[in-house]
């Protein structure tokens, strides 16, 4: 790996990536096909979660009630205030679970860790260490049985169903194997985990309910009913997306072998996450995609926290590399739609 590195951490940092197979969480094919192998090899009955199954029911249901608030009772400022909770909700995933604490593509300071960390708060899909060792899993095994939303069983189980069984042999055998030290040395995130209920709690239902009614006069049913409620459903629906979606429809210009694709609608939905063959070939890459920024919005966040010199050590790969993965196992025709 070629590094280009300055000491003062104020200043932006780049890197230029090794080849695919060199990356951290890379795919090594033999051992996929051992585990799929194993896998055959393991009693395994689907046994689902009914907690699961209900408290979501509950959630679809409130969320089908703030929608029709939103569209039709909800202030103004309560629709943008809305938008803008998704929004930087989804980066404390992207940006902060996914980019950096999943896939280490880039540092960041203190302050931007705390900053995100609060931000994964209020987006609520599990503390930042669990969603971390589930994506490395996801990442290094899959479509195997060690993933936990393996796309081979399904569309629905890819994207929300996993959620409702319980996890196979599999993906406990194989997470536990996964060094998770980095993280679990982030005093950022020991204490959320510590934390994680109260957090949630305040940032993703009870702050979202306040402000609207103390800062324009919103009632407090159609508060918790859309910038809490139906808010929290689109963020997980969204997010879910890049799991299910973004491996079934869309094209492969960086390498055909893989179920990832390339998803225009998936990456405005998950604020820049829907260039999927891109990020699976290519996992360390900060980018995560080709897109450009109007449509890879967690980029521009964080360009600008490295501007601000919150965010140093931005992991790239080399045109030169890619341009020879596409030549090789790509498609340039199907590159030129993920260039814009």
């Amino acid at each position: 790996m070629t590094v280009k590195t300055r000491s003062n951490i104020a200043k932006k940092v780049d890197k230029d990536a090794d080849a695919p197979e060199a990356q951290y969480l890379a795919v090594n094919p033999d051992e996929i096909t051992k585990l799929q192998e194993e896998s055959k090899k393991i009693p395994y009955k689907m046994e689902i979660v009914w907690r699961n199954v209900a408290l979501f029911a509950a959630l679809h249901f409130g969320a089908a009630i703030g929608l029709y608030q939103l569209i039709f009772e909800a202030k103004w400022a309560t629709v943008l205030f809305t938008f803008l909770l998704y929004v930087f909700g989804g980066f404390g995933i992207t940006a902060g679970a996914h980019r950096l604490w999943s896939h280490k593509s880039y540092k960041a300071t203190t302050p931007m860790r705390i900053f995100l960390m609060l931000l994964n708060n209020i987006a609520l899909q599990n503390d930042v260490i669990e969603w971390a060792r589930d994506h490395r899993c996801h990442h290094k095994w899959t479509d195997t049985d060690a993933d936990p939303h393996n796309t081979t069983r399904g569309f629905f189980f890819a994207h929300m169903g996993w959620l409702l069984v319980r996890k196979h042999p599999q993906v406990k055998e194989q997470g536990a194997k996964l060094d998770m030290s980095d993280l679990l040395n982030d005093p950022v995130l020991v204490f959320q985990r510590k934390h994680y209920f109260p957090l949630v709690i305040l940032s993703c239902f009870v702050l979202p309910t306040i402000i609207p009614v103390y800062f324009w006069g919103e009632t407090a049913f159609i508060a918790f009913y859309t910038a809490a409620t139906f808010r929290y459903c689109f963020t997980l629906h969204a997010t879910w997306c890049i799991n299910s979606a973004a491996h079934y429809f869309g094209w492969k210009p960086y390498d055909h072998s893989v179920s990832p694709v390339e998803n225009v609608f998936t990456t405005i939905a998950a604020v820049g996450e829907g260039g999927h063959n891109f990020h699976h070939t290519f996992p360390q890459d900060y980018r995560t995609s080709e897109y450009s920024l109007k449509y890879n919005w967690t980029r521009v966040l964080i360009d600008t926290a490295a501007a601000l010199g919150l965010v140093y050590d931005r992991k790239t790969v080399s045109n030169e590399i890619i341009n020879r993965q596409v030549a090789n196992h790509g498609c340039e025709v199907s590159r030129e739609k993920s260039m814009m």
